[in-house]
């Protein structure tokens, strides 16, 4: 298996690396990469160590199990993470993640460089994921209603257009205009909104089930 180089560069365990990124990469759903792994490195011996990887999508904790003949993955996602550190000791650094809910996630012994690059990651793709958030929240608030486009719709249709009048008119012309019922302007209403396409036809049936219910 042909390991990137980024997941190599920071003098990361490469038999480690071996273990968890051909799995890591089955289990990435659909415009889901890998940005960055890590690596523990245990004082004194390292034959299992703990792996950390970043995706645009979660953190992975690879653990290993069964004295290395296994591999536990768990992860979680960005929206589910409140914030992101990372805190140097004497020996390596400790990465901790901090839930919306629940204990913190502390991952020991995580060489310097890896530590720093990991939280750097991390906190790129948390921000990343906070401001399309954001942005998304904002258009659905801007987004009008079905309800606000009929309302607009009625109105403008209630509109009064006055005709400019004519240097010599002979006599003023007065339309005569069978007064309708309420029930029946809403559905003539409702049937133009749906024929000129600003509704489904989906939208068009509910509301006027919901016209037909309240006559």
């Amino acid at each position: 298996m042909i390991i990137p180089d980024k997941f190599l560069s920071d003098e990361q365990e490469p038999r480690a690396v071996e273990k968890v990124v051909g799995k890591l990469n089955d289990m990435l759903s659909s415009n889901e990469e890998l940005i960055y792994l890590a690596v523990q490195k245990k004082p004194a011996v390292n034959l299992l160590p703990d792996c950390i990887a970043v995706s645009n999508k979660r953190i992975f904790y690879c653990e290993p199990g069964n004295f290395g003949i296994t591999m536990n993955f768990k992860d979680i996602s960005w929206k589910s993470i409140k914030e992101v550190s990372f805190k140097e000791e004497l020996f390596g650094s400790k990465f901790i993640c901090v839930p919306q809910h629940g204990e913190n996630i502390v991952t020991e012994f995580i060489p310097k460089v890896q530590a720093r690059k990991l939280y750097q990651a991390a906190s790129e793709q948390l921000e990343n994921f906070r401001e399309q958030n954001e942005k998304k929240e904002t258009e659905d608030k801007k987004a009008p209603s079905l309800n606000a486009v009929f309302e607009d719709a009625i109105e403008i249709e209630e509109s009064v257009i006055v005709p400019a009048a004519a240097e010599t008119p002979a006599a003023p012309y007065i339309p005569v205009v069978e007064e309708e019922d309420e029930t029946t302007l809403k559905l003539r209403k409702l049937k133009t909104l749906y024929d000129k396409q600003l509704i489904t036809q989906d939208e068009y049936e509910a509301k006027k089930a919901s016209i037909l219910d309240s006559f």
